[in-house]
């Protein structure tokens, strides 16, 4: 597990590759889909945090998403301020706050 520094742009170089995959789909409780975040410009750091996650915690549970906004860095006091912004961020606000854990299924070429 890294740990995560000040800056995001630090932390993303310590994660795995995300060549070959084409997005991740976070699943609740019930089997639904409730999200997907898409391997495309823009949301590519995203898809790397959650993948390391799933890596790191088997699942996307409060310890994880703690662990998630701490490697977002400079991102997460961002998403604070302008709540919708990042949803990806806000997602994990929610869960570390007491929402259901997801688990994370990743859709590979």
């Amino acid at each position: 597990m890294i740990r995560p520094t000040a800056s995001f742009k630090e932390n993303l170089e310590q994660m795995p590759s995300i060549d070959g995959l084409v997005r991740i789909e976070l699943v609740d409780p019930a089997g639904n889909t409730v999200a997907t975040i898409e391997n495309q410009p823009g949301k590519q750091g995203s898809l790397a945090v959650y993948q390391y996650l799933h890596d790191s915690f088997g699942m996307l549970n409060a310890e994880a998403a703690a662990h998630g906004l701490a490697v977002f860095a400079e991102h997460t006091e961002d998403a604070k301020a302008r709540p919708g912004a990042h949803p990806n961020i806000d997602r994990l606000f929610e869960i570390a706050g007491g929402a259901a854990p997801l688990e994370v299924r990743r859709v590979t070429a």
